[in-house]
């Protein structure tokens, strides 16, 4: 493993899609670093979260899709408008927002959060 910055986005950039969904990790709010015992969790869509970073600061929505692709996020109540009028919905980095509410529904997530407490 190298420290170098170049070989650290050619392994970023070049990633299998597994391994992009584990590097979209997303913080969590205090309350529920302190009800789960960990820090962060990989995004989900059905979270509800909060933009922490930029222009879109403080605005809350729930996940839409999440493009492992190009590491971007898509909220619901983030929208843009495009010159013919229709609304497009925006797209957020993981690393600008916070979960506020995880949806617990799936197995795997129930396991990360039994595995580290």
């Amino acid at each position: 493993m190298s420290k170098q910055p170049r070989k650290q986005r050619k392994a970023l950039y070049n990633a299998p899609l597994h391994i992009r969904r584990k590097r979209m990790g997303v913080n969590l709010s205090k309350e529920l670093q302190e009800d789960y015992g960990r820090r962060s969790l990989p995004i989900k869509s059905g979270d509800k979260i909060q933009v922490v970073r930029g222009d879109l600061k403080n605005r809350e929505g729930k996940v839409k899709k999440v493009d492992y692709k190009n590491y971007r996020i898509f909220i619901d109540s983030l929208t843009a408008a495009k010159t013919d009028g229709t609304d497009v919905l925006s797209s957020i980095h993981p690393s600008n927002i916070m979960i506020i509410d995880a949806d617990m529904k799936d197995d795997f997530r129930t396991k990360i959060i039994d595995r580290k407490l």
